[in-house]
């Protein structure tokens, strides 16, 4: 499968575009997962010999968490990304773009069983082939998807400052100049950045370079970052 583009809107009425990932790149990050997973259960088994039957029972634990839990906690925890996942470049996200929360990624995972029928992935993999977002069967009933999590170009990507929420309400397309105004100006010179800023100062309450943090504060809030 080529790797599509999906274009969503949020509810804030900013537009998002999300590149999903085929089946090779998943295959390749979840093969990253396993040899990682092995690895850590290879070391974990010299000591726990020492325990004799109770290293059995804790080896089994061991096999669980790194079965299931391992999954469930990296995507939820480190923003959709498994190590595999971060080392390919990938993500889960929801559909609507946001980031995967509990019961999604527990779904997905949980389904990986039927998507690895009958054996070798068959299921998953035409499942990707055929849907035009390439998720296997566990995203499309979890409602989630693998993206490409490339990051924007220099200049094209909103600083990474504490969201704040708008005081006021903002229309769709004025949500969207916001965004593109964050996005933007690390292109900018500061005087160009403050000049800007300023037209919307008596509705902020800042001024020059305060009111550019306070700006891209809100344009990160309109992005749904904490």
């Amino acid at each position: 499968m080529i790797d599509t583009v999906r274009e969503i809107e949020t509810p804030e009425g900013v537009s998002l575009r999300l590149r999903a990932a085929g089946a090779l790149p998943r295959a390749q990050a979840w093969m990253v997962d396993l040899l990682l997973r092995l690895l850590v259960l290879f070391v974990a088994m010299i000591p726990l010999a020492l325990f004799g039957k109770g290293g059995n029972g804790l080896a089994m634990l061991l096999m669980f968490a790194l079965l299931w839990a391992y999954s469930v906690a990296c995507e939820v925890w480190l923003d959709g990304q498994t190590l595999g996942k971060r080392a390919l470049g990938l993500r889960v996200v929801k559909a609507d773009g946001t980031p995967v929360t509990w019961l999604p990624s527990v779904v997905r995972n949980l389904l990986r069983v039927v998507d690895a029928l009958p054996g070798v992935y068959g299921v998953g993999l035409a499942s990707t082939l055929i849907d035009p977002h390439a998720r296997r069967l566990g995203d499309i009933v979890a409602g989630t998807m693998v993206i490409h999590a490339q990051e924007l170009p220099a200049g094209q990507q909103v600083p990474a400052l504490p969201a704040i929420p708008l005081p006021l309400v903002l229309a769709a397309d004025e949500q969207v100049a916001l965004v593109e105004y964050a996005e933007r100006a690390g292109q900018l010179t500061v005087q160009r950045q403050e000049e800007l800023a300023n037209l919307l100062a008596p509705l902020i309450g800042r001024n020059d370079t305060a009111a550019i943090r306070q700006l891209v504060a809100h344009a990160n809030w309109l992005l749904g970052r904490a």
